[in-house]
């Protein structure tokens, strides 16, 4: 019987193991895919840095205000608010207003130095500002505009222009919506998480995963944003009639109350206070630009 010619061939095409796609691999590539659409698709340039940023669109300025308001109500449950009638309270709360009067002007001024206009999301803000009793040398501002000074800040702070400096940066994280961008940014985390742990990744390589993710991306942005809020507060502060000198005093003081217990810089979500003194020494004639441009009168003092 003549063997068919073809026959080996077949047989040999038949016993060979398929090219087929692991399964834990399609799973990847499509979380790849829409984490790469999720990142380009809710990417912006923010006015008033000239920065593209990275804000979730389903988080609208409405949304982080009631995230805010919610937080400071939780805040002021659990610590110790102090007599809003005494002489801090009051000096602090001239402080917030000089500053929050000064936000359109100075909103407009920096969105014009990048050819664009101001969002002026601080329109909807319902300001409040607390002086809370603690020792942190600390203050935050929420989106929304609630704010607080903890008493630890004043003897650190020492006066009204540090202090200002301070308040002028707590409020522009609020402005530049900082908190959406840090959801967004957790938001991509989780997605790697996921993509991760369904391709198969053990837990050893998925804390290697998001090691290099913290060092490589989360802890640089977070310290972008702390420089972007030092460079607007202090264009906030100048233009709000406050001496824009007192930044690197009140840094060198911040070093020092440290007790050099802070983390070396990379590991952290802060610059470290020699950093943000040798950058806020370089903005600071931009920083006399503004007190000149912008300030109407009133003066510094000691809180």
């Amino acid at each position: 019987m003549r063997r068919n010619p073809f026959e080996s061939g077949q047989a040999r095409q038949g016993g060979r193991r398929g090219f087929g796609f692991s399964p834990r691999l399609l799973i990847l590539v499509a979380f790849i895919a829409y984490g790469a659409y999720y990142y380009f698709s809710n990417r912006s340039t923010d006015p008033l840095t000239g920065e593209t940023v990275l804000i979730d669109k389903s988080i609208s300025p409405q949304d982080e205000k009631a995230l805010g308001l919610q937080a400071y109500q939780e805040i002021l449950a659990q610590e110790t608010p102090v007599d809003p009638h005494s002489q801090i309270s009051r000096q602090v709360r001239e402080i917030a207003q000089r500053l929050i009067v000064k936000i359109p002007e100075v909103e407009d001024a920096l969105a014009a130095e990048h050819g664009m206009q101001a969002q002026h999301i601080e329109d909807s803000f319902d300001w409040d500002v607390t002086v809370l009793q603690s020792d942190q040398a600390n203050a935050f501002c929420l989106p929304g505009g609630k704010m607080a000074v903890y008493t630890g800040l004043v003897p650190v702070a020492q006066n009204a222009d540090a202090m200002a400096i301070v308040m002028g940066h707590e409020i522009t994280h609020a402005l530049l919506r900082h908190g959406a961008q840090r959801m967004t940014e957790q938001k991509l985390a989780q997605l790697g998480q996921m993509a991760g742990a369904m391709s198969g990744m053990d837990q050893q390589q998925m804390q290697m995963a998001m090691s290099i993710y913290g060092y490589g991306r989360s802890l640089p942005y977070a310290r972008k944003q702390e420089s972007q809020a030092d460079e607007m507060g202090l264009m906030l502060a100048a233009a709000a009639c406050y001496n824009p000198e007192e930044a690197i005093a009140l840094w060198e003081r911040m070093g020092q109350a440290s007790g050099g217990q802070a983390p070396p810089e990379f590991a952290s979500t802060h610059p470290s206070s020699a950093t943000r003194i040798e950058n806020l020494r370089a903005l600071m004639p931009k920083a006399q630009q503004y007190r000149e441009r912008f300030c109407t009168g009133g003066a510094g003092g000691s809180p």
